[in-house]
């Protein structure tokens, strides 16, 4: 494992120059991998997986997904059981589903580990807070885990450019004395390329402020705020639209996600650095107490509970559905679409 330097701060990194595939292979040739769940991580990582020559089955309950899983080439009894059965048949159960399927399955789950298979996740939601999860692991099994830095869908079309995707890593419970071998081998087998050393705690509660925050509920936020006050102060929609979202996306995100954010300023007009740099202050002051706020919720567990109660309510993909409408229905996301479509090709 090499240390290497982020900002002054050493970390330790994994990669697949000291870690081949050929390794991970030897390592993991005399397991199971079981793949519960084939929704978001599931497809990607068995897949990868499968690709790579590893031993791998799929648990997923009948139905739509269930027929997505044969589509791609799972066979019903061969490759392809119920959650139940793949556990059981499992050396290394990965636990790819929901955080709310996690729960739901879980007693069942527990009863078909044996001592030394290794449970495996690619999130620490369930193992960091278990007393509102009631996810507590056996003693006599590896608890480990793989983070993705992004979608299932991104770990599958990453590994089919032959480029793949970078990942997190933690051991949280080693039974066997190879829980770590084994982590790295997985996370080298579902196409990571560099690993980054975690824990289920720094994880789950990064990734929950993270989705909150800047990747998701507070760019949203600032998107729709900065767009209001354009078109209150008589924009046109199209116009509010591009100095918000169009010129963000496709123009200054692919410069400072090249070469970072001095390099984005550095290729702006003067005009635009020096507005940029009198007001980054004045945000990230008003921004700052809010982000500390969301963390708080986060490490407390309150937003855990928060997605619990709200993923355990009968009607939570009927309500979920009708506030992704609202946001799909607004004139923001609506003049989006319309704009996407005006995007210039073949110009050259």
């Amino acid at each position: 494992m090499a240390k290497m330097n982020f900002g002054g701060v050493e970390e330790t990194v994994i990669t697949r120059e000291e870690f081949p595939l050929a390794k991970a292979r030897e390592i993991l040739k005399d397991e199971t991998i079981a793949i519960l769940g084939y929704g978001v991580q599931g497809p990607g990582q068995g897949l990868n997986l499968r690709d790579n020559g590893f031993n791998v089955i799929v648990g997923q309950r009948e139905g739509a997904t269930y027929d997505k899983a044969v589509k791609d080439g799972w066979v019903p009894g061969e490759t392809l059981f119920s959650v139940e059965e793949a556990a059981k048949r499992g050396t290394i159960v990965c636990m790819l589903l929901s955080d709310a399927a996690v729960l739901s399955v879980w007693p069942k789950v527990k009863e078909c580990l044996n001592p030394g298979d290794a449970l495996y996740f690619s999130h620490g939601f369930a193992i960091t807070w278990p007393e509102r999860t009631g996810v507590v692991p056996p003693k006599d099994v590896d608890v480990i885990m793989v983070a993705p830095k992004g979608s299932g869908t991104t770990v599958r079309s990453l590994f089919l450019e032959g480029r793949g995707i970078n990942s997190s890593f933690a051991v949280e419970q080693d039974y066997t004395g190879r829980a770590l071998e084994r982590t790295i081998a997985m996370g080298i087998g579902i196409g990571s390329g560099y690993m980054f050393e975690t824990t289920f705690k720094r994880e789950a509660t990064s990734d929950l402020t993270g989705e909150r925050g800047s990747l998701m509920g507070a760019i949203q936020g600032l998107l729709s705020a900065q767009y209001e006050v354009l078109r209150e102060h008589g924009h046109s929609p199209s116009e509010a639209f591009n100095e918000t979202v169009e010129e963000l996306t496709q123009s200054l995100m692919p410069l400072f996600a090249a070469k970072g954010m001095d390099w984005m300023y550095a290729n702006c007009s003067t005009t635009a650095q020096r507005g940029a740099l009198d007001w980054k202050d004045p945000f990230h002051d008003a921004i700052k107490p809010v982000v500390e706020k969301l963390y708080e919720s986060v490490a407390s567990g309150n937003e855990a509970q928060i997605s619990i109660d709200a993923n355990s309510k009968p009607d939570y993909r009927e309500g979920l559905e009708k506030e992704l409408a609202a946001l799909r229905d607004s004139e923001m996301w609506r003049t989006a679409v319309t704009v996407r479509s005006l995007r210039p090709e073949g110009c050259k």
